[in-house]
């Protein structure tokens, strides 16, 4: 019983200080997206709103194009080095993408370097992340007791809530104490110089890291040459991961990304209305990612898999179109709230299952690289693409058919990575299937 006692908070110890930099990267990432109106203005001026807001956007999503690029460098690192140090040179790089977004003045005052240096800043966040959640990941799937695999990685996913919540709270409490002109002006920048301040304590949290035993064990690291030609050899799987991760990626950045502007902007909805749907929805995702993540180490991945890439299809437009014919804030909230339930019991399978199917030796730079082409293809320029289809469309429900689009690329790669018999049985029994196989 005394040996228990004292794993168990080890362990709740070790979760804690894996996830501490996806807390940081989504809390980032969710202020450029939410506060993307006010950016706009500050580096993007132009007399069209519409073209200042999607240059913004743009920005926003340049820095997923980097990730494949840092799933690849920083990816064959943390396979080469090891998880802890690996994981402190990303948050390391993501921290500095953060200060220069902090700190540079507006066009106004420095011109045309102000919007390029925003740039820089995503250009680093995006390199950071392209390995951040594959090493997170990775790291938790490494550590998990036997049979709780699904639970522990969901984690990662779950952490990245908090920071939705934190965001949206203090983007409530600020629009009670500023004026809407004052948040305009200066306001917004407030949070980013917080996210600065929590960065030493994320260092000093994470510098407590060990390493996995799993990878101390192993004899074989592979040099980077290695590790591209084990990409190259195992292309389809990469590809076929990156297909499972779309309906992850692009629900989840419209959900709670894309919520703020279109909330306030198609909607016509107030600023406390969209940051109060973020926060339940922040909530919502971080009750049913544990869970699902949990009931996948019961029933298996792939039926969570299909089921719920196949609710994302039926459901997705016709939810859409009921919240756009008449909009509220309680129609809007039944809305997101359904979406983040889709979303996480998804993703509660999903994030688990591509660390099972990645080879072995090049976990970090499969998983990593896999999930950063998402990223890039899918998910980064979701609010862009989103914004785009009303505009051209004149559809206010027309970015549902954007996430109905993921749902049918997830559906075909879960049937493509369990299309052979001795995979779908080791999924059912929710047991790691297929490691350092192309399946």
């Amino acid at each position: 019983m005394t040996a228990i006692s004292k794993a168990a908070p080890s362990r709740a110890g070790m979760v804690l200080r894996v996830t501490s930099g996806n807390f940081m990267e989504m809390f980032d990432f969710f202020l450029f997206g939410f506060y993307a109106t006010a950016i706009s203005k500050a580096f993007f001026p132009s007399d069209n709103e519409v073209i200042s807001l999607m240059m913004t956007l743009m920005t926003f999503g340049a820095g997923f194009l980097m990730r494949p690029l840092g799933a690849v460098i920083l990816g064959a690192y943390v396979d080469r080095v090891g998880r802890r140090k690996g994981l402190i040179v990303t948050l390391g790089l993501m921290a500095l993408g953060t200060v220069l977004i902090a700190c540079v003045p507006g066009y106004a005052t420095i011109g045309v370097l102000a919007p390029v240096l925003v740039l820089i800043g995503r250009l680093l966040q995006g390199f950071s992340a392209g390995a951040e959640l594959g090493g997170v990941s990775v790291y938790l799937a490494e550590m998990a007791t036997p049979g709780r695999k699904g639970f522990y990685v969901s984690w990662q996913s779950a952490s990245q809530q908090v920071a939705i919540v934190v965001a949206a709270a203090l983007g409530y409490g600020l629009n009670q104490i500023l004026s809407a002109s004052e948040m305009s002006d200066w306001g917004w920048r407030i949070p980013f110089f917080i996210g600065c301040m929590i960065v030493p304590i994320l260092f000093v949290i994470r510098r407590t890291l060990q390493e996995t035993e799993e990878f101390q064990q192993r004899k074989h690291r592979p040099e980077l040459k290695a590790i591209l030609r084990s990409m190259l050899d195992n292309w389809r799987l990469v590809l076929a991961g990156a297909m499972l991760v779309a309906l992850t990626t692009v629900s989840f950045y419209l959900i709670t990304i894309y919520t703020p502007t279109f909330g306030k902007t198609v909607l016509k909805l107030s600023t406390t209305d969209s940051l109060i749907v973020t926060l339940c929805v922040g909530v919502s995702n971080f009750f049913w990612l544990p869970v699902m993540g949990a009931l996948s180490d019961r029933v298996g991945r792939r039926p969570l898999l299909l089921c719920f890439s196949v609710l994302a299809i039926l459901t997705a437009y016709p939810a859409m179109h009921w919240l756009v014919q008449a909009p509220s804030f309680g129609k809007m909230l039944g809305v997101e709230l359904w979406l983040s339930f889709v979303y996480a019991s998804f993703n509660g399978a999903m994030v688990v299952a591509l660390t099972e199917v990645m080879p072995v030796e090049v976990r970090t730079t499969g998983f990593s690289l896999a999930y950063s082409l998402a990223t890039a293809i899918f998910g980064g320029f979701t609010p862009a693409i989103a914004t785009s289809l009303i505009a051209s469309s004149g559809d206010k429900a027309s970015p549902a058919l954007w996430l109905t689009f993921a749902a049918v690329c997830s559906l075909g790669a879960a049937l493509y990575l369990y299309r052979q018999p001795a995979v779908r049985q080791t999924a059912m029994a929710g047991v790691p299937g297929a490691h350092g196989k192309a399946i």
